[in-house]
């Protein structure tokens, strides 16, 4: 076949409707995640060790992976999280996918970036109960990791500088591209069905869009829980108040990502919400004064369940052995 015959049949082709992809949709509020790209490889590898080695906690049971499990969405799906010595903690666990793409860290915003969150929960006595001092210690006794932080760093020593950026570097990979959301928006027609297109169009018209937005849908901006009617909760937290110190920043909590939001359950910063249906309604009554018909919640969350995308795909590392045999404290023990 010619070029022009060639050409003229593949323009046949897409008039006749075979091609199901329309023009890639770049005005609307939720935009596409992009697939994630290693800088480091090795500070990956070695940071996803580090995720996974509960030998940073004091009782030698608690890794990262205990309250940001990647095979449940990155979260716990606790409504408030477990710690040391089975401490109940004060807040819900937010999903460590997509979190880089977060403005800030924490439902406060009390860390700046994901190296800054990451040496955190290891000193916290509700969470993994260690100190930084300990922790790294305890990596420097262990001839493997002395090895890799060398290679990876180009030169010895550990310390806990190395360790966040480590465990940052590989949180800043578990980011989930291609969901269906995603294809429609780069022009799949099929990849929605009419009633989550539907749900999508009431979520954008009826302004939840205008703080779930971006490629994240949501994690870039502060805004106060009980907009239109106050939130009534025994949770402790007060949000950015704790941090700034400022009374008109009370009840101002980050906004979550709502990417693989059907995976995170239960919702809200106080885990109160244990359905999508609830926190759509909830949502939509403090922060829109809307109330929403059972039709129109199913639809929405119809969408939501759209925005589940492709979860990170790893084989579990293989964890540098100690140096003795001694056995570790028993799981949540004093």
């Amino acid at each position: 076949m010619n070029p022009s015959a060639l050409m003229a049949a593949v323009a046949l082709t897409v008039a006749c409707g075979s091609v199901a992809f329309a023009a890639e949709r770049t005005d609307e509020p939720i935009q596409p995640l992009a697939a994630p790209v290693a800088k480091n490889p090795a500070l990956v590898e070695l940071g996803k060790k580090l995720f996974f080695d509960p030998r940073l906690s004091r009782s030698g049971a608690i890794s990262c992976n205990f309250c940001h499990n990647l095979s449940m969405g990155g979260s716990d799906n606790l409504k408030t999280s477990i710690g040391h010595n089975w401490q109940q903690g004060p807040i819900n666990s937010p999903t460590v996918l997509n979190s880089s793409l977060a403005i800030a860290q924490f439902w406060d915003g009390r860390a700046a970036d994901l190296k800054a969150q990451a040496g955190g929960p290891i000193a916290n006595p509700k969470e993994m109960a260690s100190t930084h001092e300990i922790a790294v210690g305890i990596l420097k006794s262990i001839p493997g990791y002395v090895a890799e932080f060398k290679t990876v760093f180009g030169s010895g020593g550990i310390d806990i500088g190395r360790v966040t950026e480590a465990i940052a570097a590989f949180e800043e990979t578990l980011v989930t591209p291609d969901s269906r959301f995603d294809q429609w928006l780069k022009g799949d027609d099929k990849a929605l069905n009419k009633r989550e297109l539907a749900g999508y169009e009431l979520f954008r018209d009826s302004g939840c869009v205008a703080c779930h937005n971006g490629p994240a849908a949501g994690g870039t901006s502060f805004q106060k829980m009980g907009v239109v009617e106050p939130y009534v909760t025994a949770n402790p937290a007060t949000g950015r108040e704790g941090v700034t110190g400022d009374d008109a920043d009370r009840f101002n909590f980050k906004v979550p990502t709502l990417r693989n939001v059907e995976l995170t359950y239960p919702y809200f910063h106080d885990g109160e919400a244990d359905t999508l249906e609830k926190a759509v309604t909830t949502m939509g009554k403090l922060q829109l004064g809307r109330k929403f018909t059972d039709k129109e919640v199913a639809d929405i969350v119809a969408f939501l369940k759209t925005l589940t995308g492709k979860q990170p795909a790893f084989e579990l590392p293989h964890l540098p052995p100690s140096s003795n045999d001694t056995p570790r404290p028993m799981p949540f023990g004093k």
